[in-house]
C-alpha cells in the first residue's frame, strides 16, 4: 500500500541548510518533514576537517547538527531520494524512491551542491599519478592526522593549485566557487603546522578573500607559516623518473616561467549543482546557469521560486561559504513563514 505523509513543509536535503532551516521552522510550530538521499546527515560538512576562518571542527557541527533534529515537529528520514515534485491545486505532492507520497503546503529545496570532478583536467594528471590528489582527499589527510606525498612518505615540497573547475570555460564553469581561495589559506596553515619545514607554494589567479577574517588568514598564512603564494596557473603535471610530480607553471608578476618538482599536489576543486538540483529545477522549470536552481528574483525574492509555495535555499543556487549558507537558511525559514500565514 502506498505510504502518504501529511506535512506543512517538506525539506528537501539535510546537509547545513536543510538542518537549519527545517530546525527553525519546526520552533515555529510547523511541521516538517526533512529528507535526505544519503545515508547520514551534513552534506558535504562530513566530508571536511576544519572550518574556516576559525578553524571550528566539522565533528562539533555534526554533533550539533544531531541535535537540531531531535526537535519537536521535525521528522528526518535517510537514505530517501525525493525523485518528483509538482503542483496539486493548494498542496505540493513530492515522491520518494521508496514509494512515498509527501503532500506538504510547501517545499524548501535545499540540495546542495556536488565537487568537480578533478579527471575532466587531465593536463593535471588526477587519477593518473600518485601524489595528485583533490582538496576533498587532503580533507581525509587531515583528519587522520598523517599527510603522505607521491612515493607514500612524508612530503618536504607541497604545491596547491585553485581554481580547479571554477573560472573555467574550457569545462563551462565561468563562475567562481567562493570557497577554494581561503580553503587553500587554511590548508597552506594546516600543512605548516603538521610539517613545519615543509614548502607550501598555492598557485592562484586571484585571491579572492571577500569574507570577515579572511584577509587576516591570508596575511598570517605568510608571516608567521611561511606559505608561499604564485600568482599563475600551473600549465601541466608529469610524473619524474623518482615518482615525483614536475610541475610547469608560470609566474605572471615577474612574467617569468617556473619548473617545479613537489612531492604532493593538491587539486582545489570547485562546486557545481548536485544531480538532484539538475533533476528537480528541470522538472520544475527553475533551472538556471550552470544547472543550478534559479530564485525568482535575485535582489527582491532569492529564496522564491517562480510557484508559489516552491522555495531554495543554499548551494543549490549558487556557490556559498558556509556562514552564507546557514543565513540563507534562515532568510528562507522567514519568506515560508510569511507565505504560510498569507496562505492561512
Amino acid at each position: 500500500m502506498e505510504k502518504i505523509i501529511y506535512t506543512d513543509i517538506a525539506v528537501i536535503g539535510a546537509g547545513p541548510t536543510g538542518i537549519v532551516a527545517a530546525y527553525n521552522l519546526a520552533r515555529l510550530g510547523y511541521k516538517v518533514s526533512l529528507f535526505e538521499k544519503e545515508e547520514s546527515l551534513g552534506g558535504n560538512i562530513l566530508k571536511t576537517y576544519k572550518l574556516f576562518p576559525n578553524f571550528q571542527s566539522s565533528n562539533e557541527l555534526l554533533q550539533l547538527f544531531g541535535e537540531m533534529i531531535v526537535v519537536n515537529n521535525l521528522s528526518l528520514q535517510t537514505g530517501v531520494t525525493v525523485t518528483n515534485i509538482r503542483k496539486d491545486n493548494n498542496h505540493w505532492i513530492s515522491t520518494t524512491n521508496k514509494g512515498e507520497t509527501i503532500v506538504s503546503k510547501a517545499v524548501l529545496m535545499a540540495t546542495g551542491f556536488k565537487p568537480f570532478d578533478a579527471h575532466y583536467k587531465e593536463e593535471y594528471g588526477y587519477g593518473i599519478y600518485n601524489g595528485v590528489i583533490t582538496s576533498l582527499e587532503f580533507e581525509k589527510m587531515l583528519k587522520c592526522g598523517e599527510i603522505y606525498g607521491s612515493n607514500g612518505i612524508t612530503p618536504e615540497k607541497i604545491a596547491i593549485l585553485n581554481c580547479v573547475g571554477s573560472r573555467d570555460a574550457k569545462v563551462g564553469n565561468n563562475y567562481c566557487s567562493r570557497v577554494c581561495c581561503i580553503n587553500a589559506v587554511k590548508f597552506g596553515i594546516e600543512i605548516k603546522e603538521i610539517l613545519p619545514k615543509a614548502e607550501v607554494y598555492c598557485f592562484y589567479m586571484d585571491l579572492r578573500m571577500t569574507g570577515q577574517f579572511y584577509e587576516e588568514l591570508y596575511r598570517k598564512s605568510q608571516q608567521e607559516y611561511g606559505v608561499n603564494y604564485i600568482r599563475g596557473k600551473i600549465s601541466e603535471a608529469s610524473q619524474t623518473a623518482d615518482n615525483r610530480i614536475q610541475l610547469k607553471a608560470e609566474d605572471t608578476l615577474l612574467r617569468l616561467p617556473i619548473k617545479m618538482t613537489v612531492d604532493l599536489l593538491i587539486l582545489m576543486i570547485g562546486i557545481e549543482a548536485s544531480e538532484s538540483t539538475k533533476e528537480l529545477s528541470a522538472q520544475t522549470g527553475i533551472m538556471g546557469e550552470y544547472g543550478f536552481a534559479k530564485s525568482h528574483s535575485l535582489l527582491k525574492a532569492d529564496n522564491h521560486t517562480i510557484h508559489p509555495g516552491l522555495f531554495i535555499a543554499g548551494t543549490c543556487k549558487r556557490p556559498f561559504t558556509y556562514p552564507e549558507t546557514v543565513a540563507d537558511a534562515r532568510a528562507a525559514v522567514v519568506e515560508i513563514q510569511h507565505y504560510l500565514e498569507n496562505k492561512t
